[in-house]
């Protein structure tokens, strides 16, 4: 049974290309949304087994709605252009289950981050 993902990233071109990329790797990318608000609320409707979150959003910050979608059952990875350590403590203190810079994201990237 594949990978249920949710996708939540501000930039459209980058949501469709994520899919794409997804797609061929066996996942099943049952969503997309532009902002944390739709992304949270297509997490609570659609209960994917895994959200991949931007950091920067446009109405919030993805640190801020990482603990609504994982109370919704889903791992959340937060993703992001800019550097892991260049977010400080913020992703560990957030509780995400794991962070990918945008240009490393993979299936395997995204199993690993989940084991």
């Amino acid at each position: 049974m594949p990978v249920r993902v949710l996708i939540v990233d501000d930039h459209a071109v980058f949501r469709a290309r994520l899919q794409d990329l997804l797609t061929v790797e066996s996942f099943e990318v049952i969503g997309a949304a532009g902002t944390a608000a739709d992304g949270l609320a297509l997490t609570e409707d659609l209960r994917p087994d895994v959200v991949l979150l931007d950091v920067m959003l446009p109405d919030v910050p993805g640190f801020d709605v990482v603990v609504d979608m994982q109370q919704a059952g889903a791992a959340v990875v937060l993703i992001s252009s800019r550097d892991r350590r260049d977010y400080g403590s913020r992703v560990a203190d957030c509780g995400a289950d794991g962070f990918l810079g945008k240009a490393e994201i993979s299936g395997p990237a995204i199993r690993a981050v989940l084991a």
